[in-house]
């Protein structure tokens, strides 16, 4: 089973290594989706939604939301906002019967990057 809970922060960035309009400073209300794949355990839970939304909160909205994304990623794209969420999740939410399975980050309401485990290669 597949379990996904939603988020939104708001921040900030720029892109120095891009050349053209998202080279300057802006901002975006980020969508977050954060997805743990598993089997249900004898309380008939993946993981619990409390469980996974304190996670989130902790080690990534605290952080992300309202903030100058470069002061935390040197490039941040959403590809690269992705990779640092889920170095940033990917241990908290492993148990005997679960483990994080995605990451989706939408920077726009037309515009996303999804991030799987089979994905996930060693982070430069």
């Amino acid at each position: 089973m597949r379990v996904s809970k939603v988020f939104s922060f708001d921040s900030a960035h720029f892109l120095p290594a891009y050349h053209g309009k998202c080279e300057a400073l802006h901002g975006h209300t980020y969508r977050l989706v954060v997805t743990v794949a598993g089997v249900p355990d004898p309380e008939g839970m993946v993981i619990d939604f409390i469980l996974l939304k304190k996670i989130v909160q902790e080690e990534v909205l605290s952080v992300l939301d309202h903030s100058l994304l470069n002061d935390i990623l040197p490039q941040p794209t959403a590809e690269n906002i992705a990779k640092w969420i889920w170095n940033r999740t990917s241990e908290k939410v492993r148990s005997d019967q679960a483990a994080l399975f995605e990451i989706e980050v939408w920077e726009t309401p037309t515009s996303y990057v999804r991030i799987r485990s089979e994905d996930i290669l060693e982070t430069p």
